[in-house]
């Protein structure tokens, strides 16, 4: 009954405009209210906890209790917290405490009480923490506070404490933290202080600490965190922090610190996390430190290399070494570390290339700083990351890469300097179109590659290519370009797949890009007759036309194309290319085309020199594959799919050996499966898929192992389909004498016709009629549209 009406008493002392502290209600169960905890089985109050803004946010001050004079009758209270509330009218807060002889825990955190006293009336023997942060006592500190000899844990932090720590001794034997930081105690460290054999945690910063550290103290083993940082120690780091061998965080930041670290830091086999930044500190950086996470030796006088540094920890997140005299060139082992996230190595005296391998690992890193050395970058990758906003102009008075692809960079595209000679800009947002970037410059162009596909930039291509002489490969896929290709070009590789190009292929094309490696305008609305000047393309290796709308036939002097014929590797720039891209060990991107075989598309990089293909898919070409298309046997991947092309297919093909992928589905090719096709083993796709073909499959190994699909929509025999042949090598005929009643007739799906011949059919479903056919003695239909249901050797439809 006591304690309720404490409660009830304290609410009465409570001012809170909103209402929302602990609501103790009269009558009721006061362990009920928030904030108050009881004993589970005397029911006594044993914790209470008011926090201004723990229910709601409300400006600092707005909760305000006046006086303490219902504290003594909980009697029973172990634990009293108070956070953020304005204790300022409460001047005996400190001799009321006193009289509870049970209190464990008082933290009266931000709540402006009256100063410290000088003198305790009562005992405060059982007091274990004390915490009186964040306030303005503008006081000294008393000693009274360091003879409570169960305390265990003090904070003073942030309490404009003034004045020197009293001399000893003291009685504090059970402490084990110590947090008094941003105080103004202007003296030195006390020698009792780190005398304490159970101190764990000392932490010290922006207190006024004046004066060298003590050399020598007592069995200081215990302590794990020591933070000093900030203070006017004027003295070297002494040899008893290196006997902590518990220590995990060490932070003598900007104290006015000397002389060398020993390499007796390599006893503090726990530490994880070392802050001497700002000091005087010379000789060589420590190593051997295999757990350590975080390091800052910023703006010291260290010299040497890093090397040891780097193989010292694979933990290290955080690396600051800005503003010394670190010579050498950067580790490789910097690529090492997988959890770093910020590196900063400014500043210093560097030398070498950075490439890509010191960046290896590194999928956690977001800051990386390096000015003010003498470093070369030859390459700076990106790529596939989350990267937004505007790229500023690239300026670098060196040869080097820029990758940035598959990234969320928007704006116009960023104007580069003259030195770059690779940039990858692909898959990002750029906008707008290509003049500013190619043409508003007088600069002759180190560029080999550009990559700028993917973006949503539009309008023509500028006709500016004569700053861009040495440019190799362009990539201009999927930009949504109109308009003609310029003339001014000169290239080896060309990539405008995906655009909206509606015209006809000029005829100077092949003329005046004899020299195509790579040719790509899949994807657009070209039209009309493929000219006969392609087959300039002597060196070319890759031709991709597919989805476009040509017609007519393939070009008779296709044999021309003699890098294909002869099965020639990359032209010779692109060789140099490659041998410097691949068979280095930079690791750099290169270049890559994309290949539609085997009825899916690959990308193709590293074996790009061997690769050969040729890509006119669904267009509308006509007539028969001329014999001179077998002329080309170094083709390796072949697609003619989804055309008109008739007759035969050439016999001759079993000349191409090297022939992996061939697709001829959905075409109107007619007669026999050519035999020399069983003797291509490099084959390892083949699709015949709805064409007029007939007669047996043939018999080999390689043909067995195909899909049925492949052959399905023909007038084709003998495994993998289920359609046997006859003793010739046909579809057997089938008896066609049926019960009146029960006539079944048999449904060609390709060819929408009936026939009476048992071949591998579809059942269908959901047919439109084509037309009528009276077929003796039942009245049929033809069906179109059809969808397939199931598979059966021989289907009737009644």
């Amino acid at each position: 009954e006591n304690e309720q009406q404490a409660l009830e008493n304290l609410k009465k002392e409570v001012f809170d405009p909103t209402n929302l502290p602990p609501s103790w209600i009269v009558g009721e169960d006061c362990c009920e209210g928030e904030g108050v905890m009881c004993h589970n089985l005397t029911r006594h109050v044993i914790e209470l906890h008011i926090r201004n803004g723990l229910y709601v946010y409300l400006p600092r001050y707005d909760l305000r209790i006046n006086n303490f004079d219902w504290l003594p009758s909980l009697s029973n209270l172990e634990n009293l917290e108070m956070v953020d509330v304005d204790l300022s009218n409460v001047t005996n807060w400190l001799q009321v405490s006193t009289m509870l002889p049970s209190l464990v825990d008082l933290s009266l955190v931000n709540c402006s009480p009256h100063h410290i006293p000088p003198l305790l009336l009562h005992n405060f023997s059982s007091l274990e923490t004390l915490n009186l942060s964040c306030n303005n006592f503008s006081s000294s500190i008393h000693k009274w506070i360091f003879n409570l000899p169960s305390l265990v844990s003090l904070g003073l932090s942030v309490s404009n404490l003034i004045g020197p720590f009293p001399e000893g001794p003291v009685n504090f034997t059970s402490l084990r933290s110590f947090r008094a930081g941003f105080n103004h105690f202007n003296c030195s460290l006390p020698r009792w202080l780190v005398d304490l054999n159970n101190l764990e945690t000392l932490k010290l910063r922006y207190s006024g600490i004046e004066g060298a550290m003590p050399r020598e103290v007592g069995n200081v083993t215990k302590l794990r965190i020591l933070d000093l940082s900030y203070n006017n120690l004027n003295s070297t780091i002494p040899n008893w922090i290196y006997r902590c061998q518990d220590l995990v965080s060490l932070s003598l930041g900007e104290s006015n610190i000397e002389g060398v670290v020993s390499n007796a830091i390599s006893n503090l086999s726990s530490i994880i996390g070392i802050e001497l930044f700002g000091n005087m500190l010379s000789g060589k950086l420590p190593g051997k430190l295999s757990k350590l996470q975080w390091l800052n030796l910023s703006g010291n006088l260290f010299k040497g290399e890093v090397f040891e540094l780097f193989n010292s920890s694979s933990f290290l997140w955080v690396l600051k070494l800005r503003n010394n005299s670190l010579t050498g060139t950067l580790p490789e082992s910097l690529g090492q570390l997988p959890m770093l996230e910020e590196f900063d190595i400014s500043n210093n005296r560097l030398e070498g290339v950075v490439t890509e391998s010191h960046f290896t690992k590194l999928t956690q890193l977001t800051d990386f700083y390096a000015s003010n050395n003498n470093l070369t970058l030859k390459m700076l990758n990106l790529s596939h990351n989350q990267f937004v906003g505007e790229v500023p102009t690239i300026s670098t008075p060196y040869n080097w890469l820029m990758l940035l692809g598959s990234n969320n960079f928007s704006g116009p595209l960023p104007l580069v300097s003259r030195n770059v000679f690779e940039i990858d800009l692909s898959n990002n947002s750029f906008s707008g179109g290509l003049s500013h970037f190619l043409c508003e410059t007088n600069k002759n162009y180190k560029f080999k590659f550009l990559n700028l596909e993917g973006n949503d930039l539009s309008g023509e291509i500028p006709d500016c290519w004569m700053n861009w002489r040495k440019l190799i490969v362009l990539n201009l896929g999927d930009i949504k370009l109109i308009g003609d290709i310029p003339k001014s070009m000169e290239l080896l590789k060309i990539d405008l797949a995906e655009n909206e190009f509606v015209r006809q292929l000029p005829p100077w094309l092949g003329m005046k890009f004899s020299d195509f490696i790579i040719l790509s305008l899949s994807a657009n609305r070209f039209y009309g007759e493929l000219p006969p000047e392609i087959c300039y393309f002597k060196d070319l290796q890759i031709l991709d036309l597919a989805n476009n709308s040509f017609f007519g036939t393939i070009p008779r002097c296709i044999s021309n194309l003699t890098a294909i014929v002869s099965g020639n590797k990359l032209g010779e720039a692109y060789i140099e290319y490659f041998d410097h891209y691949y068979d280095s060990s930079e690791g750099n991107l290169g270049e890559r085309a994309m290949v539609t075989t085997k009825g899916n598309i690959y990308q193709y990089d590293k074996i790009l020199a061997s690769v050969t293909s040729m890509d006119m898919s669904n267009n509308n070409l006509s007539r028969d594959i001329l014999l001179s298309f077998t002329s080309l046997v170094g083709l390796r991947f072949c697609n003619f799919s989804k055309n008109h092309l008739t007759g035969r297919i050439p016999n001759g093909i079993g000349n191409m050996k090297v022939l992996k992928s061939l697709d001829l589905s959905e075409n109107q090719l007619s007669g026999q499966i050519p035999q020399s096709l069983s003797s291509l083993s490099t084959l390892s796709f083949l699709n015949l898929f709805y064409n007029n073909l007939s007669r047996k499959i043939l018999v080999s190994t390689q043909f067995q192992s195909f899909n049925s699909s492949s052959f399905q929509g023909n007038d084709l025999c003998g495994p993998p389909l289920f359609a046997n042949c006859n003793s010739g090598g046909q579809i057997p005929d089938v008896d066609t004498e049926k019960d009146e009643s029960d006539c079944w007739i048999l449904f060609n799906s390709k060819r929408r016709s009936v026939t009476p011949v048992p071949i591998a059919m579809t059942v269908l479903k959901g047919c439109k009629p084509l037309q009528s056919v009276t077929l003796v003695p039942t009245a049929m239909t033809v069906l179109k549209g059809c969808k397939p249901l199931q598979k059966h050797h021989q289907v009737g439809y009644k």
